[in-house]
């Protein structure tokens, strides 16, 4: 595929479906991690302008930063600390509407109001988890959840 990404305006949903295609074949070619994973960050970032949206890998049993688009990062967490480690650790979605209601959230950047973590999971372990903060409240939501799990599923690992 061309290094293009062709942004389109509409429905969340109808952004997420022109989307979908174009990172499947910025992957399905790529064997290298680091080179899918940025991709995808500045594919989403680009798309939808979110003010943070990039990878925590699972490493030596905490989630370190990898490959992402925004401003500098928190570069560990342990499991079950924050909105990503607490994803590590149930192994499942949390969408967060207000981060400064959510007990341990771990601040990164005080301009960052809501968030959703996806789990990245193969052979049912969490190999990394897919963070995305917005800086405005209840950004993110189901149809969020549905198309950026379609996505993490899409690396090839």
């Amino acid at each position: 595929m061309a290094e293009d990404l062709n942004v389109i305006q509409g429905t969340k949903e109808e952004q997420y479906e022109s989307l979908l295609p174009q990172i499947k074949g910025l992957v399905s070619d790529e064997v290298d991690l680091i080179a899918n994973l940025a991709n995808v960050s500045a594919a989403l970032k680009q798309q939808f302008n979110w003010f943070w949206v990039g990878f925590y890998l699972v490493k030596n049993e905490e989630l370190v930063v990898g490959p992402f688009q925004g401003p500098i990062a928190c570069t560990r967490i342990q499991k079950g600390r924050g909105v990503c480690g607490r994803s590590w650790e149930l192994k499942k979605t949390l969408i967060v509407d207000d981060v400064n209601a959510f007990s341990g959230h771990i601040a990164c950047n005080s301009l960052s109001q809501s968030e959703i973590v996806i789990p990245v999971i193969r052979d049912k372990k969490v190999v990394m988890v897919l963070d995305v903060d917005s800086e405005h409240l209840a950004s993110f939501d189901q149809v969020d959840q549905k198309y950026l799990t379609q996505i993490t599923e899409l690396l090839p690992l």
